[in-house]
């Protein structure tokens, strides 16, 4: 008898797991809220933003374009002998309270994987730049190529815990920046359907692009509406002083209606003080004075105040992308950032190992958990990146995946009500069969409330045994193997890419758009 019910029981969970629940069911989605964990104080922030404030009107910032010299001397500041343009306080207090944009939606091009950035809605994704690639056989790396980058996309448009993609490797095997800016955005957008991001060298490529994207999206004018890109744009040369040729993109990105990532990457004790409340500082100031230049030409822009403080390893000057302060420190910039209401952006999962080993699981493990739970709107780097930016790993990925699903699920937390209190189901347990296998909240709650690693193993010693023997990183490597064997998006038409093809040096052979390459 008990045999029969342990069959019985088994029949129907698995009745219940292939019914499956929906979208809104699911365990884990995009878009939880975050700020469970708080590393700064409201009197800590209030210093912070203060700081700031005193230091772009104070010392101001160096190089800037004829365009935000401009916009800003019309507001009230000022340009000084050294040419570095200053900004009043209460002109940078009004935008950040009065005139940016609060909240914005990233759209897919698959308009039902769009993402929201509001309150502390927590998202995890992608970003880069890596030179280089990790070959999973000979654990060695070998330049970035632009199949990798289209490789990468398609990888992660297939995992459900990744919610956007940003380009996450350089195209080394391309030559002029046209190149490489038209076909980094196009191997990404052929890649993916899922919200996207690139950057750029020059304006002029910018509008180039946006003419690509009217024409996929059906038409001039159609990406302004729909904007599924945000470009991705470093447009400072810390300590405070502007990348000149990065802000004329930024005025492009501006007039085409592209969202933008104003992103700040100080390496505290190099580039940013080596305190890192410091660093902190100074990564909110520019970012600051970016998003006050954006917003006094055209209010109201999308933006995300991309904090992203790095640290350095102080014995040799190198960047600690996994280590604690690093996740403190991106923690305390989405923090600042959610305080100031606005959207948010910071960089977590960046691991300092070269092989997607122990070292990189508590790594990355630490850093995402941290800036998930602080309510981090955009959470980049969070997938596949190695060697402290310098590498990406395509079987990292799908490791990543498995955890990011997992911090997912901490953020999300726990259910406290009449029904998750349970105390009715465990009555009649106790008065019944004795065990919650079979109970008909068991079944319900096992994919609504539990998340399932797609490689992770749970199996016993014997199990695993008998299935194998393998790691973590030769399941994902397997995984990995798969997905690019099957899987070749189709959300750009092939007439569309046909007409892209005859306009632009697009480099990414055609066969492997239409799965007819044989590298896999």
């Amino acid at each position: 008898m008990p045999r029969r019910r342990r069959a019985g029981g088994r029949a129907a969970r698995l009745a219940a797991r292939a019914a499956g629940p929906t979208a809104d069911e699911r365990a884990v989605r995009p878009g939880f809220g975050g700020g469970a964990y708080a590393p700064l104080t409201e009197s800590d922030m209030q210093r912070v933003y203060d700081t700031a404030l005193g230091l772009i009107e104070e010392v101001g910032m160096g190089d800037p374009i004829p365009e935000f010299v401009e916009a800003v001397t019309g507001a009230g500041g000022h340009l000084d002998d050294d040419g570095r343009l200053h900004y009043p306080r209460a002109v940078v207090q009004r935008i950040v309270e009065e005139v940016a944009a609060k909240s914005w939606v990233w759209h897919g091009i698959d308009e039902d994987k769009s993402i929201e950035l509001s309150d502390r809605k927590v998202h995890f994704g992608t970003a880069g730049a890596a030179v280089l690639i990790l070959d999973y056989h000979n654990r060695g790396f070998r330049p970035s190529t632009t199949v990798d980058l289209y490789d990468a996309a398609r990888l992660i448009d297939s995992l459900e815990h990744i919610h956007f993609f940003v380009r996450t490797i350089v195209t080394r095997d391309l030559e002029s920046s046209r190149e490489v800016d038209v076909n980094t955005a196009y191997a990404t957008m052929m890649g993916t359907s899922k919200p996207q991001g690139t950057s750029f060298f020059r304006p002029e490529h910018v509008y180039e692009v946006v003419d690509m994207y009217d024409h996929v999206l059906g038409g001039k004018g159609e990406f302004r509406k729909r904007p599924f890109v945000t470009a991705n744009n470093t447009f400072v040369v810390p300590p405070l002083r502007f990348a000149y040729e990065s802000t004329e993109c930024m005025v492009a990105q501006i007039r085409t209606g592209m969202p933008i990532n104003l992103l700040s990457a100080g390496q505290a004790g190099a580039t940013s003080p080596a305190a890192l409340g410091g660093s902190l500082v100074q990564a909110l100031a520019e970012c600051l004075a970016a998003l006050t230049s954006v917003n006094l030409i055209n209010p109201g822009h999308p933006c995300v105040m991309g904090l992203w403080p790095f640290v350095s390893d102080l014995r040799t000057g190198a960047m600690s992308g996994g280590s604690g302060e690093e996740a403190v420190l991106n923690a305390a910039a989405a923090q600042m950032v959610n305080w100031l209401g606005l959207p948010s952006g910071v960089a977590a999962g960046m691991a300092d190992s070269k092989l997607p080993d122990n070292q990189a699981g508590y790594e990355k493990g630490i850093t995402t958990l941290l800036a998930g739970q602080a309510g981090a709107n955009l959470v980049y780097e969070s997938a596949g990146m190695l060697a402290s930016l310098l590498a990406f790993s395509l079987d990292a990925v799908v490791i990543d995946n498995d955890m990011l699903g997992a911090v997912n699920r901490t953020i999300r937390g726990i259910d406290i009500d009449d029904s998750a209190l349970s105390a009715q189901v465990i009555h009649d347990t106790v008065s019944g069969p004795g065990h919650f296998l079979g109970s008909a909240q068991t079944l319900h709650l096992m994919q609504r409330e539990y998340v399932y690693p797609l490689i992770g193993d749970r199996n016993n010693p014997d199990d695993w045994r008998d299935q194998g023997a393998t790691n973590a990183a030769e399941r994902a490597h397997e995984h990995v193997r798969k997905v690019m064997r099957t899987h070749f998006p189709t959300h750009v038409s092939r007439a569309k890419d046909e007409w892209i093809r005859s306009r632009y040096p697009i480099k990414l052979p055609l066969e492997e758009v239409t799965g007819q390459g044989t590298r896999w």
